[in-house]
């Protein structure tokens, strides 16, 4: 999918984000993007959650391209009830451009073609910055709690 908006200078050059299912040459920069926006943690391994993504459901984790560089991630996944969203990420050199929403909308058109009919993503408490992405385009935060348990550890308990 080549989208045509919204367009940005790179380079001198106008071009568009071209969005496509990840491939295993773009680790590094995948990794780099997660750190540049603050979404790694120790405890979570980048490497091996890429490993898991790309072993289930890789046609629902893209990113997105401008200038031949990956700017922006996203793993989306659907378990047949509802689908998630994770590793949303735009880089900070590119946000606020329109980039994250024709991300989101190229994730949900994959989502709602297999049927899904909800999308659920977690955020962290004190990511107000995304928060506010997120109500400012429609979400609304849901009435529940989120409780997790590690069962493989990749680091240090955080």
């Amino acid at each position: 999918m080549r989208c045509s908006f919204p367009k940005s200078a790179v380079n001198g050059e106008i071009c568009a984000m071209h969005v496509r299912i990840f491939e295993e040459r773009d680790t590094d920069a995948v990794v780099g993007l997660w750190q540049a926006c603050g979404l790694t943690r120790p405890w979570n391994n980048p490497h091996l959650d890429i490993q898991r993504k790309v072993s289930f459901q890789p046609d629902l984790f893209f990113v997105g391209e401008l200038g031949g560089a990956v700017i922006s991630s996203a793993m989306f996944g659907y378990d047949g009830h509802r689908g998630w969203l994770n590793y949303f990420a735009v880089h900070p050199d590119h946000q606020g451009k329109g980039y994250s929403k024709i991300l989101l909308e190229h994730g949900k058109t994959a989502l709602l073609a297999l049927g899904c009919p909800k999308i659920n993503f977690q955020v962290r408490s004190d990511n107000h910055k995304a928060i506010a992405y997120y109500l400012a385009n429609g979400y609304t935060q849901d009435d529940a709690l989120s409780y997790g348990k590690r069962l493989i550890v990749d680091g240090p308990k955080g």
